[in-house]
């Protein structure tokens, strides 16, 4: 099945904005956020590119506006310290924090993400992206993958929909919060990818879920 990959390099829209109850700032409503499939990424016009292009384009164009790039053994560092901030503030959250060399994985099950069959965020998600968000804008030399995933309940084709639209959801959020909407891509897969049994109601939980990686950028 065809993956669609969204580079929010341009302008992804942060309207329908309205206060955060629990940080004081301005975030995307639950109206907005839950928008349809087509209404998200057509706001997003022109912006989905195919599989060819990787992180090494967003990598040069944050070094080019002056972000710079990590080398050597700072890189590694530099990464360590992210990883323990995010472990910091992500702490009886329920989502998992991964090491796969430089690369940190966040793991964000359905429990505080979504419900079955919508996009729209769960209220109580709302604190965790503030926390990512927070440490994504003190730890800005980097670059941030977005993954959505469903259970395999409906078609393939609305899953596949649902997938993209979280992640762009997710993804919304974040940018509304203050981090550099050009670190960033979203990717759905859709139902394809399941980390459980799909037979069981805790494996469809555990399969609906939104992945986030996050490199350092660096000049090689």
């Amino acid at each position: 099945m065809r993956k669609i990959f969204i580079a929010l390099v341009a302008a992804a829209t942060v309207a329908g904005c309205t206060t955060d109850p629990f940080t004081g700032r301005s975030k995307v409503s639950n109206t907005t956020i839950g928008a349809g499939t087509g209404a998200a990424l057509g706001a997003l016009g022109g912006l989905i590119i195919g599989k060819t292009t990787n992180a090494s384009t967003r990598k040069s164009v944050l070094i080019g506006a002056g972000i710079g790039a990590l080398t050597g053994g700072g890189i590694g560092l530099y990464q360590d310290r992210q990883e323990a901030k995010l472990r910091e503030e992500l702490r009886n959250t329920g989502v998992s924090v991964t090491r796969n060399g430089d690369t940190i994985i966040l793991n964000m099950p359905s429990n505080i993400t979504f419900a079955s069959g919508v996009s729209s965020i769960r209220p109580e998600f709302y604190r965790v992206l503030n926390s990512v968000a927070l440490v994504l804008r003190e730890f800005n030399k980097t670059v941030v993958n977005v993954y959505g995933h469903t259970d395999s309940d409906g078609g393939a084709t609305f899953n596949q929909q649902l997938s993209e639209q979280r992640g762009v959801n997710v993804t919304r959020y974040l940018v509304s919060q203050g981090t550099d909407k050009r670190r960033y891509y979203v990717v759905g897969y859709g139902e394809e990818r399941p980390i459980a049994s799909n037979s069981t109601a805790d494996g469809k939980a555990r399969n609906r879920r939104v992945e986030i990686e996050i490199d350092p950028i660096t000049s090689g």
